[in-house]
């Protein structure tokens, strides 16, 4: 007997809200994750994840459907991250809400995010009419995608492959792939990235960067973990001066999630749009 598309788990129904339901936002300790890398406190970084949601939506006083993408920004010192498909669910239930203005809508997202991730999160709204035309842009670096080299480790990531040129002159560059990718922990679902790395330093080995960056292939971690953990890899076995890293993540149910690491000092990381996203 041929399966037909009803005896798949497509379709299934979700539990999710018909009203506005705060509880629905799940959070998970940073630390848990930061422990099993061995991350010190004081962390050796600091840095924002950055979510953009698309699929917005709440009922103005007289019924009247409102629309907005919105921009969140969650400090990765906050004690908390938000699993993302909670994310998705607390965000679906205000569709059937009423709300005076954007403004209140606004607070009310920031204090119901600030008190899930345990610390502040910046939200900001754009009305779609109102919102500049966004242009499509692509991380500033050099790519190292088309290196012609042999991979045979898809995971687990492997910080032995990461090397530098410790005898040469420091360099300062950025470097880039789209060929980032490991699954969620919890769906098991793909998670599809475009990675930069900035440092001042010993010249990383290009080869050996691609290779350790495609053996996340078959990794499951969540998006802050993976960008911390190649921070940290990075950081450990080319030892730069400075280092940046940041991810931007393909969206997936109306939201994208771009977190960035850094132990540059008073550094700021803008909120580009990829081609992918």
């Amino acid at each position: 007997m041929s399966n037909t598309v009803h005896d798949s788990a497509l379709g299934k129904s979700v539990i999710g809200s018909a009203v506005y339901d705060p509880a629905l936002l799940f959070p998970i300790p940073r630390a848990s994750g930061r422990d099993a890398l061995g991350l010190a406190s004081p962390l050796a970084f600091h840095g924002v994840d950055i979510w953009n949601a698309y699929e917005l939506s709440w009922l103005n006083t007289r019924g009247k459907p409102c629309v907005a993408m919105a921009e969140f920004r969650v400090p990765a010192s906050t004690p908390n991250l938000i699993e993302s498909k909670s994310f998705k669910l607390y965000l679906n239930s205000l569709n059937a809400m009423r709300y005076a203005d954007f403004e209140t809508v606004q607070r009310l997202l920031s204090s119901d995010l600030s008190k899930a991730a345990g610390g502040d999160v910046a939200v900001v709204l754009s009305e779609l009419e109102a919102s500049p035309t966004t242009t499509i842009q692509s991380l500033d670096g050099c790519s190292i995608d088309r290196l012609d080299i042999d991979i045979e480790n898809y995971g687990p990531p492997r910080a032995g492959l990461l090397g530098a040129a410790v005898d040469v002159k420091p360099v300062e560059e950025s470097l880039v792939s789209n060929l980032l990718k490991s699954n969620c922990p919890v769906t098991g679902q793909p998670d599809w990235a475009s990675v930069q790395i900035r440092y001042v330093g010993a010249p990383i080995d290009r080869a050996g960067l691609l290779r350790y960056l495609v053996s996340y292939r078959n990794h499951d971690d969540f998006h802050e973990q993976c960008v911390e953990r190649i921070f940290r890899d990075i950081h450990e076995q080319c030892q730069p001066e400075q280092l940046t890293v940041s991810a931007r993540y393909t969206r997936r149910g109306g939201l994208d999630i771009n977190p960035w690491r850094s132990n540059v000092a008073g550094l700021v990381v803008g909120n580009p749009r990829l081609a992918r996203q």
